[in-house]
């Protein structure tokens, strides 16, 4: 990601593709709805637009346009989210409806206007509430159609006038839900791309983050400890000078396949970076997370693999730090990590050492 975008995401509070696709919808609600109330301004000024009761059809408009400052501007929701913009669709769809009422109902030639608030729907909500609003869209009308004629026949003629109707609104939110779902797609692998490491497989150091931030928001929320190992590979450099980079490129990925073997369904890793890994493991004390890390080093002494009729074979050391023992911050705790796998690897390596035995202590 460029510095300058990383940058402006940090500052705005936004770390996910999906909040970014949020805020661009929401921005483009925005314009959508002051777009609805100038086409709703300019039909009223029409010398030969029919409407029931002007005032009443003005005060909707103004009380409609004072909701979106009140809602939009004035901070009833601190963050983008669906709900947020779930409200607003239906709002919306609640304006329109008026609109038509005041308007001709069913000879309304507002009728069209239901699409702003299907296509925001498409894009955001899902197919299941697109759908639903689309069929209160019929039911509406059909309403409007008894309201008027006192009776609903489906008569041919009905029928026909239906289709004429909503074949294009019904063709255009099909399309707009399949764009939607392109996107989605299109949202979830460049995710899956952009926080995942290349060479293990594993999640990269940004997926790691951000676990690790929700881990720690919901173990001050509940008072609950974690852990934090942090690996380093011994024995990647010699790897590299002896066999070849593709040779420590297999010495790293038996790592990740210990990994991903040695720890619980709930804990996570990833590949910190160079030959550096980091777990997290939640709701893990002392002395589970020193079991966890001997199992890991263990597991990785006990692995080979064969590079040009020669065995390869690497160790670990691995430092552990545990959340409120050894930290009060995210920053602290991955610095105590840090620290004791210096001193494991100071002290001979293939060895796990806990940042609550070196309390007071310091690398060199």
């Amino acid at each position: 990601m460029p510095a300058p975008l990383a940058d402006a995401l940090q500052a705005t509070g936004v770390f996910s593709i999906e909040q970014m696709e949020l805020r661009g919808f929401s921005r483009s609600m925005a314009e959508l709805q002051w777009l609805l109330v100038a086409l709703v301004t300019l039909y009223y000024v029409a010398p030969t637009s029919p409407i029931a009761n002007p005032p009443l059809f003005i005060g909707a408009t103004v009380l409609y346009a004072a909701s979106v400052l009140v809602h939009r501007y004035l901070g009833l929701f601190r963050s983008e989210s669906r709900v947020r913009l779930a409200i607003e669709t239906w709002v919306m769809m609640g304006f329109i409806t008026y609109l038509l009422w005041q308007t001709g109902k069913v000879d309304s030639p507002l009728l069209n206007l239901y699409l702003l608030a299907l296509i925001m729907s498409g894009l955001t909500l899902g197919k299941t509430t697109t759908l639903l609003q689309l069929a209160l869209v019929l039911a509406i009308y059909l309403q409007f159609d008894f309201s008027a004629a006192g009776e609903l026949t489906f008569s041919g003629a009905m029928l026909n006038d239906l289709l004429t109707r909503f074949a294009p609104m019904v063709l255009t939110t099909y399309l707009v839900m399949q764009l939607a779902a392109d996107i989605k797609f299109s949202r979830t692998a460049l995710q899956t791309v952009s926080q995942t490491d290349d060479l293990t497989r594993l999640p990269n150091r940004r997926a790691f983050r951000s676990t690790l931030r929700r881990e720690y928001e919901r173990a001050q929320r509940h008072g609950r400890p974690f852990a934090v190992l942090m690996i380093d590979a011994d024995g990647l450099k010699p790897t590299n000078d002896q066999h070849g980079h593709a040779a420590g490129d297999r010495l790293l990925t038996t790592i990740a396949d210990v990994l991903k073997t040695a720890l619980r369904g709930t804990d996570n890793c990833a590949r910190y970076g160079g030959d550096e890994f980091i777990v997290l493991l939640p709701e893990a004390d002392a002395h589970t997370a020193i079991d966890a890390a001997e199992r890991i080093r263990n597991g990785v002494a006990n692995t080979s693999f064969d590079v040009g009729g020669k065995r390869v074979q690497c160790t670990v050391s691995i430092g552990v730090a545990s959340y409120p023992e050894d930290a009060n911050t995210l920053d602290e705790l991955t610095a105590a990590a840090d620290r004791a796998l210096y001193w494991a690897k100071n002290e001979g390596r293939d060895r796990v050492v806990m940042a609550q035995a070196r309390k007071g202590l310091t690398a060199n």
